[in-house]
């Protein structure tokens, strides 16, 4: 079976974190508890370096009778989850600090973000619905952790959206094992082309379903502007961001590994997916004067561009370097915005960040950035990112999907730009209590994420260069 545990040390350390975060938080004083959030930062920690660790010492490999891989997207991809689920927390301490339920909140970050690195390197049908699970139902606790209305509303929304396209999941799984006599990713390979066509198309479609919803993408896409409005905004940065990964990358994964030799369009499919869900996403955002709303619909826009790399998984060489820089750059834009949100918790509105860079400049700057780079503004990540993905679209067959995609950007510059304006408004000024800032941690990471995202943009070719290696076969 090969069960290397030193091959899931990030893994493991994120679990440990928090079955040792759930009997600790038991017993510590709730002025203490701030001390499971430490916890929860060293594992990370930890995980960061043992992934460094792994890359330079070992090759591609798979584990656990090669149910979980450990190659270039698993290297890349616990980078991304783990260094934003640092951001997350960062932005969270001021939201729970003293709060009665804090070890509570730390423990589920810590196991839906183990869920998403469980995603990432699924290898396994059965593996894959497993991280599904435990990717989310820590994250709909998560949605409705405030206990209000709104959150309440919000996590009930996440669940059942995630239990019903979950069992859509399951059956998937149950259709391509019929059709493939096996669950792991190259037995399905070598069985699917000579599978039923029907069969196939009706599983793969299925388990895709899944994959979307954790991605946010159209037609699973309901839920994102309810559970990004009405749970915490911390938690409202995570699951627009973190989910995302974990499923583009397991999707990506399925699709490179089990299915190129189907005789399934499942190209055009993600194609026509990618085009509505950014179309979809950009023309939603243009009038929303809700800053969590307004973010909600960007992200929906963004995972269109994302999707553009799945449709030519197999078609371009490009597909997989483009799509894990992307992931990369548009985590941290992202959750640099949402620090901002979070450090403003009055300001809920686009109107109430008028002369937002008379007062707090420092804080406007990184709205500037963040924005400005989420449309694709050099020198961020994002810009790059995006350049990489349109080749890649063009390079794969879809020229028409790329040609989409720009006049998307463009589009999206307008509710950005609707968002900016009023920063450097000199007159007619949101009253000083509307922006009174939070606390330091969120202000610090959003510093932190917008650096990130001009070094993305700045180092970009070294990150390229990493996250072009192969995947395990």
């Amino acid at each position: 079976m090969n069960e290397d545990l030193t091959a899931l040390i990030p893994e493991l350390a994120l679990l440990g974190a928090a079955v040792i975060g759930l009997l600790a938080g038991s017993w510590l004083p709730r002025r203490r508890q701030w001390v499971i959030a430490v916890l929860a930062a060293a594992a990370c920690a930890a995980g960061l370096v043992a992934t460094a660790v792994t890359e330079a010492t070992t090759r591609e490999r798979t584990v656990f009778s090669h149910a979980f891989a450990v190659d270039t997207a698993t290297f890349v991809g616990r980078l991304v989850v783990l260094a934003a689920l640092l951001l997350v927390i960062g932005m969270s301490v001021e939201s729970v600090h003293s709060h009665r339920r804090e070890s509570e909140y730390w423990v589920l970050l810590l196991m839906t973000g183990a869920g998403t690195l469980a995603l990432i390197g699924a290898n396994d049908l059965l593996m894959l619905f497993a991280a599904y699970l435990l990717a989310s139902v820590p994250a709909y606790a998560l949605a409705g952790f405030a206990k209000d209305a709104p959150a309440t509303e919000a996590a009930l929304k996440y669940y059942l959206m995630g239990a019903l396209l979950g069992t859509v999941l399951l059956a998937g799984t149950a259709l391509l094992y019929a059709a493939g006599h096996g669950t792991l990713y190259r037995d399905l390979k070598a069985a699917l082309p000579a599978a039923p066509y029907g069969l196939v198309a009706v599983g793969l479609v299925a388990v895709l379903a899944g994959l979307i919803f954790k991605s946010g993408a159209v037609p699973a896409h309901f839920w994102v502007p309810d559970v990004t409005d009405g749970a915490p905004t911390p938690v409202a940065a995570y699951v627009t961001t973190l989910p995302k990964i974990g499923g583009l990358i397991a999707g990506y994964r399925l699709l490179h590994q089990a299915l190129p030799g189907s005789d399934v369009n499942w190209p055009l499919l993600l194609a026509i997916l990618a085009a509505a869900t950014m179309t979809l996403g950009n023309l939603a955002a243009f009038f929303q004067t809700s800053v969590k709303r307004l973010l909600a619909y960007s992200t929906i826009g963004q995972v269109g561009y994302l999707l553009m790399a799945l449709a030519v998984a197999t078609r371009s060489d490009l597909a997989q370097q483009s799509l894990l820089f992307y992931l990369a750059a548009y985590a941290v834009t992202n959750l640099g915005a949402f620090a901002v949100v979070t450090q403003l918790p009055r300001a809920r509105t686009l109107d109430d960040y008028r002369g937002l860079a008379r007062r707090r400049p420092g804080l406007a700057a990184v709205l500037l950035v963040c924005l400005l780079g989420l449309v694709g503004t050099p020198p961020t990540g994002v810009f790059l990112g995006k350049l990489e993905i349109f080749s890649a679209t063009i390079d794969g067959g879809y020229t028409w999907l790329a040609a989409l995609a720009v006049a998307n950007t463009v589009a999206s510059l307008f509710y950005y730009l609707r968002w900016l304006a009023p920063l450097f408004t000199t007159d007619d000024v949101a009253p000083a209590a509307t922006q009174a800032p939070q606390g330091r941690w969120a202000a610090a990471t959003a510093y932190a994420a917008a650096a990130l995202s001009v070094a993305l943009g700045i180092a970009g070719q070294a990150v390229l260069t990493l996250a072009d290696g192969p995947l395990v076969p």
